[in-house]
């Protein structure tokens, strides 16, 4: 009767209501740039075949020569840039400004090198990002106690520059020009798991790092004069 013919009408009004407070969602998914991971060590310390070890650890996949910035996938939500500084200085200063985590390498027959100082210092600077001590060349000790005493005098070197209990990773040496697949395991657990914290002076100073770049000039005007001015576009993304 009328009951039920009320209660049929609220019950549509009810869901034409609910039907407009529902949020609209957006289909489109918003995916954060890769973090940047920059591999900085004076030369011959080992970062190329640090970074061809982390890329084979994450992708299963044999990296050639290191020539420029590399981008693999380390989950679901993560995807990692791995740059090789440049002992130059200006190329110091850029990456300073654009990396989220740095690998420090140091050569533990050698010790702190006067770069490393420096790097640090720019690093400080622009924000300070995360930054992680790696040690490398440490086959290179026989004697286990020697061993030990160089360990524990870098590590607080290390933490007198960076911060009390900064993380410091040791690869203990090579076999067949590779690192060790358990050490490389756990420094590649660590990176993915890690949480960055946005750095004021980042979201201060807009930025964008180009990881690829395309000659775009038309074929015809480069034929006509090879020392024309050139068009490039610089693909990447923007941050900060």
């Amino acid at each position: 009767g009328r009951g039920k013919a009320k209660k049929a009408a609220s019950r549509t009004a009810e869901r034409e209501q609910r039907r407009m407070h529902v949020p609209v969602m957006e289909v489109e998914p918003q995916e954060d740039p890769p973090i940047v991971v920059l591999v900085h060590g004076p030369p011959g310390v080992g970062k190329s075949t640090l970074i061809q070890a982390l890329v084979k650890h994450y992708t299963n996949q044999t990296l050639g020569d290191v020539r420029g910035p590399v981008t693999i996938v380390a989950g679901k939500r993560r995807r990692l840039t791995f740059v090789e500084c440049p002992q130059d200085m200006h190329a110091m200063l850029d990456a300073a400004k654009y990396a989220d985590l740095v690998l420090l390498l140091i050569d533990a027959a050698f010790g702190f090198e006067m770069e490393t100082f420096e790097f640090l210092n720019l690093l400080q600077v622009h924000g300070f990002p995360r930054v992680m001590g790696v040690l490398t060349h440490l086959d290179g000790f026989r004697n286990d106690d020697k061993l030990k005493k160089v360990k524990k005098t870098l590590k607080h070197r290390f933490w007198t520059e960076i911060y009390q209990g900064a993380k410091l990773f040791y690869l203990s040496g090579m076999r067949h020009g590779k690192y060790l697949k358990r050490e490389v395991l756990n420094l590649g657990r660590f990176i993915s798991v890690m949480k960055f914290r946005p750095l004021t002076w980042r979201t201060a100073h807009g930025y964008l790092v180009a990881d690829r770049l395309e000659d775009v000039t038309p074929p015809e005007r480069v034929e006509a004069d090879a020392t024309c001015d050139r068009e490039v576009a610089l693909y990447g993304f923007l941050r900060g």
